[in-house]
């Protein structure tokens, strides 16, 4: 019997094989779960570093009024520490939002109240943390009092700001300055603008049908406008590239009107500007010239051009902005190539979009990524967080930016902005008046840099149905850079 029993056992070396067979499967899902384990903590990792803030001070968040209980919401302070933000408390501990410029910096700080927009939106939630002393911290959560929270620290400068706003009068329309070296955003202003201190009182009639100003827009990112002759700078970049041996034998006879297949297009006022060569039919903003050039470039090439520019695409800035546009297409019909040429047609841009231009050529073909905010620092003045400027890369060569900015020093020198010609330093810049109606009724445009040869301070500036760029915007850019560079 107990031989019998013996035999009924299983052979050694195949009970051996189960349990290794037992111990590979418990392996494979070790590793299974090391594997699993690990891209969660990257996965955690990457979330942190790259996409917590914008998750936490999403409006929809609902531990802004968690925090809000413990911390009392930091300010916003312009490049000189002038408070553009700050909270007040009331005796029953009710925290109500302040700006003590009004309206001057409605749209790029922002709102508080019936939805959160500008710096107030995009750093709500680092407002929201404070970095004090922890003694301090805790003796608050004794007394039941909040904490201060951190501060932020803006680009903006107060006096540049002060100089565009003022520039625009009751005018509607925007104001751009860009540090093209860094992407720093020096100013931006938009009109007609709302006092964010009485939304609350003001809110039906901002929202109102009836309300054609439309003040909650913010013009500098959100305003599509044809660019008029501003987009001749992509137009004569897009000749150069392609005729980098012709373009210095270029000419054009202006009779002041010109008829392109039958379609007519008109210098401004119908003016003679006689023989041009490119350099002069930029500087004297020539239609007729613009609108040959379409003619003799590569479509194909020129969508790709505009598309480098950043048309068509998102810019991924930490505020509101609309795409600029750009639809001229291989198949597009000669009428519509040459309005595009000359910067009519379909093209929209905003006054952002155009300073980002006018900053690419000011700096040697790289363009910086615009943003508004230097650093962070605690309520008592320790920097918690710096922001440091980002390429979004070279755009075009060194050299072709140098042509560019050549032909944009002759628009100041001998064209249509000759009245900044005598300021103490070089200006470079390009004028436009963009039609945007059956009447004719013009957009008012300038875009430019000084000083030409080293250049610290871009404007994109549109004064809307004013008429013509060097009458209404020139004017708002002369304020501007004696403002910033002086006399």
């Amino acid at each position: 019997m107990r031989r019998k029993a013996e035999t009924l056992r299983p052979p050694k070396n195949r009970q051996v094989k189960k349990e290794g067979q037992g111990n590979l499967q418990i392996m494979r899902l070790t590793y299974v779960v090391v594997v699993v384990f690990l891209c969660m903590a990257g996965y955690f990792s990457w979330f942190m570093a790259a996409k917590s803030e914008k998750v936490i001070n999403h409006p929809g968040n609902t531990l802004y009024e968690a925090l809000a209980k413990k911390i009392r919401k930091g300010k916003i302070l312009s490049a000189d520490h002038k408070v553009l933000a700050k909270t007040k408390t009331d005796s029953s501990g009710k925290d109500t939002r302040e700006y003590p410029y009004g309206k001057m910096f409605c749209h790029v700080v922002g709102r508080n109240t019936n939805s959160m927009t500008g710096i107030e939106r995009s750093f709500c939630y680092t407002m929201l943390r404070s970095h004090i002393n922890p003694v301090s911290k805790l003796v608050d959560t004794f007394r039941g009092e909040k904490s201060p929270g951190d501060n932020l620290v803006t680009t903006l400068d107060y006096g540049l700001q002060r100089a565009a706003y003022d520039g625009l009068g009751d005018y509607k329309g925007a104001v751009v300055a860009l540090e093209p070296s860094t992407g720093k955003i020096l100013a931006m202003v938009s009109k007609p603008a709302y006092d964010p201190n009485t939304v609350l009182v003001d809110w039906d009639s901002l929202i109102s049908a009836d309300a054609e100003d439309s003040k909650l827009v913010n013009r500098a990112t959100q305003g599509l406008y044809p660019p008029g002759s501003t987009f001749k700078i992509m137009t004569a970049m897009e000749y150069l590239l392609e005729h980098p041996e012709k373009y210095d034998s270029f000419q054009y006879e202006c009779k002041g009107s010109e008829s392109f297949s039958g379609n007519v297009i008109n210098c401004y006022n119908k003016e003679r500007h006689g023989t041009l060569s490119l350099e002069m039919a930029f500087a004297k903003s020539c239609n007729g010239a613009f609108a040959k050039l379409g003619t003799e470039i590569d479509l194909s090439k020129f969508k790709k051009l505009n598309e480098k520019f950043y048309f068509n695409k998102a810019l991924s800035l930490d505020f509101e902005y609309s795409k600029s546009r750009y639809s001229l297409e291989t198949r597009s019909d000669l009428g519509e190539v040459t309005q595009t040429a000359i910067g009519q047609g379909k093209t929209l841009v905003t006054p952002l979009e155009n300073a980002l231009i006018a900053a690419t050529i000011a700096n040697n073909g790289v363009m910086m990524s615009p943003y508004c905010v230097d650093h962070v620092e605690s309520d008592t003045g320790d920097v918690v967080k710096s922001f440091e400027p980002m390429e979004k890369g070279r755009i075009v060569k060194k050299e072709l930016a140098e042509e560019i900015g050549e032909m944009m020093k002759s628009v100041v020198k001998k064209g249509t902005a000759s009245s900044l010609n005598d300021l103490s330093y070089g200006v470079a810049g390009k004028t436009g008046s963009a039609e945007f109606d059956s009447e004719g009724t013009s957009h008012a445009w300038f875009v430019g840099y000084a000083p030409a040869d080293e250049p610290k301070l871009v404007l994109s500036i549109v004064v809307e149905g004013a008429g013509t760029g060097s009458q209404y915007a020139v004017p708002v850019a002369r304020k501007m850079f004696e403002e910033y560079l002086g006399r």
